[in-house]
């Protein structure tokens, strides 16, 4: 099972998120939910340097491909008009995981956490 986990702060604005795990659905290469979530992970890390222009040094993240892990932190001192982009970016990958989720419920959670 794929698990996701979006942060958000205090404010309500999304932080960063989490991805663990495989889904399961098919053998390693031929697994369209790994896929997608894989694809859509990668693209929001990829936006929020290219999108919102955050530096890519400035960005925690993480990936180990054989665990399927995937970790993403933007940092705190970004001025407000990058961070609105960010969330704008962030809210992307939120609806899109709602909808992997809405077709295939049994390999892919989503929870929120605090930051």
């Amino acid at each position: 099972m794929i698990k996701v986990k979006i942060f958000k702060g205090k404010n309500g604005l999304i932080e960063g998120y989490y991805i663990s795990g495989h889904a399961g659905y098919a053998i390693k290469g031929k697994d369209i939910i790994c896929a997608a979530v894989s694809a859509l992970a990668q693209t929001i890390l990829i936006s929020l340097v290219e999108v919102c222009s955050i530096n890519e040094e400035e960005i925690d993240y993480f990936i180990d491909e054989e665990k399927g892990i995937l970790s993403v932190n933007i940092p705190k001192t970004i001025d407000k008009d990058t961070r609105n982009k960010a969330e704008i970016v962030f809210k992307t990958l939120e609806v899109g995981i709602k909808s992997i989720i809405e077709n295939y419920p049994e390999y892919v959670t989503l929870e929120y956490g605090e930051v």
